[in-house]
């Protein structure tokens, strides 16, 4: 594990997260069409059991998310995308003792979900829509920065870098400083490398294999790769098949310094991440 160069404590809204251990973050699509599992919890009630399904295996922050990113994605408007979001934030902050992350790029959104209980704002597109920079900053929540290319629809037609880890560093770095001009603090960001958004499977491993070096931009680490195409890619394995390479990339990305693992099967990650940190804990 590298060493931690920011402070541990990041105030979530209503609660606080630890991040000098790692974290399970469980993924919640509430949308008909993301890549895993689109459909499945749609519903209000499916939703609610899913997540505290996951609390009680060991998630400590959930992922709710109304527009999928999957590559080829439709765009979905604000007034639809709070419809599916705003109800089960709402239900989450009241049933659930978790921190509740919202995956969304909409500032109408962002103000929505805050109001009614949110903890954290997960940004594929890295505050970059019209007004994001500005909504986030007035939640007052962290926010998490993602590096991505383009568009859902087009971020996959041939992506090309001459150094992708250098590439996605100066691009997080450069986020960083556009979200502090706006008033969002430094201590508020964390940051995703963005496996899978705009990269080959070359870069992906490239990436994944000098993650380390992106601790110099001095903030924490989500890494998302549970079911991902690079572990379809290497393994010959359909998206219901690939739990074994999301726990070994899971495990890999805490080794190599990751705070929060966003996954779809969370006990069995939540598993990993405690054998991982019993032994890094050990005199």
């Amino acid at each position: 594990m590298t060493d931690v160069l920011y402070p541990t404590r990041l105030p979530c809204g209503s609660r606080v997260l630890d991040l000098a251990r790692p974290h399970v973050m469980g993924i919640l699509n509430v949308t008909p069409d993301s890549f895993s599992d689109g459909g499945r919890y749609a519903g209000h009630d499916a939703a609610l059991r899913h997540a505290a399904a996951m609390v009680a295996a060991g998630a400590t922050l959930i992922d709710v998310g109304g527009e999928s990113t999957r590559p080829g994605a439709r765009l979905v408007s604000p007034t639809e995308e709070l419809e599916r979001v705003a109800p089960i934030v709402e239900a989450i902050a009241r049933e659930l003792d978790v921190v509740i992350s919202v995956d969304t790029s909409t500032p109408a959104v962002m103000r929505e979900v805050a109001r009614l209980g949110a903890g954290l704002i997960n940004d594929v597109r890295s505050l970059q829509r019209d007004g994001a920079l500005d909504a986030a900053a007035a939640t007052g929540l962290p926010v998490c920065l993602m590096h991505m290319r383009g568009e859902p629809q087009n971020m996959q037609d041939n992506p090309h870098y001459a150094d992708v880890t250098l590439e996605v560093e100066a691009f997080l770095a450069a986020r960083m400083e556009a979200c502090v001009a706006a008033g969002i603090e430094r201590e508020r960001i964390v940051l995703d490398p963005g496996f899978g958004f705009a990269k080959s499977l070359e870069h992906n491993l490239v990436l994944f294999k000098h993650m380390e070096s992106l601790a110099r931009l001095g903030r924490p680490l989500l890494v998302g790769v549970s079911r991902k195409s690079m572990i379809g890619k290497v393994l010959g394995r359909e998206v219901g098949e690939r739990l074994y390479g999301s726990l070994a990339l899971a495990a890999l990305a805490v080794v190599k310094g990751a705070c929060i693992v966003r996954v779809h099967d969370v006990a069995e990650t939540a598993d990993v991440v405690r054998m991982i940190t019993a032994v890094q804990q050990a005199d």
